[in-house]
């Protein structure tokens, strides 16, 4: 991502209290809750949300993103929230476009709402199948490309959203065993007060055990 872009989330990231909701992804508490806990692996992490939930459960968290401002947020937080345990969280500032996760290195992998043109977001959801440890779980999240005209809120532009299928042919020479690969739907409240829902692709995936 250019250094424009990086400003760009920096000034947000600075310009409110939270960007995104302290507590974490719905699908990632539902899907990830009854794992044991390893070592996990956000990437495009922001302000941490899921590691941070993660790591107040008993996971060695890391959680990359490009934005300084949103992973000394996090830092913050994690101060607050693991107390004695900080060191549970790490926090690496990189560019996920050209940062690489080593493989088979992690239990539990996740990409929540990284929404790239498709020859970005091949690379790095290719690359973070790769980093998934025999018996270890992949969980991709991000808007549907039917939330465009059916759900409510996400990116607006087609060719930055997905379908479960798109990304089961990224994730494709990992050789994972796809668990879940569909549309989800997700409620949640518009600016206006009203309930609404959200179109989410999802994608749950394991290597198998070696």
């Amino acid at each position: 991502m250019d250094s424009t872009e990086k400003a760009a989330w920096n000034q947000r990231y600075a310009d409110s209290e939270l960007v995104w909701s302290a507590a974490p992804n719905i699908w990632v508490e539902q899907l990830t809750q009854d794992l044991p806990p390893g070592k996990a692996l956000d990437i495009a992490a922001g302000e941490c949300r899921n590691a941070l939930w993660l790591a107040a459960r008993g996971w060695h968290a890391t959680a990359v993103d490009f934005s300084v401002v949103a992973l000394r947020r996090a830092a913050s937080l994690a101060k607050e929230r693991l107390c004695d345990d900080v060191g549970t969280l790490v926090t690496i500032e990189a560019d996920v476009q050209t940062w690489a996760p080593p493989a088979r290195s992690y239990d539990l992998v996740l990409v929540v709402y990284l929404h790239l043109h498709q020859r970005q977001r091949g690379a790095i959801l290719a690359a973070a199948a790769q980093s998934v440890a025999p018996g270890g779980t992949l969980l991709i999240v991000g808007h549907d490309l039917e939330n465009l005209t059916c759900g409510h809120g996400g990116p607006q532009d087609p060719s930055v959203l997905y379908r479960p299928s798109d990304i089961v042919a990224d994730i494709e020479p990992a050789k994972l065993i796809v668990v879940r690969a569909e549309t989800v739907a997700r409620s949640l409240t518009d600016n206006q007060g009203q309930p609404a829902t959200a179109l989410d692709a999802l994608v749950l995936a394991r290597r198998a055990v070696a």
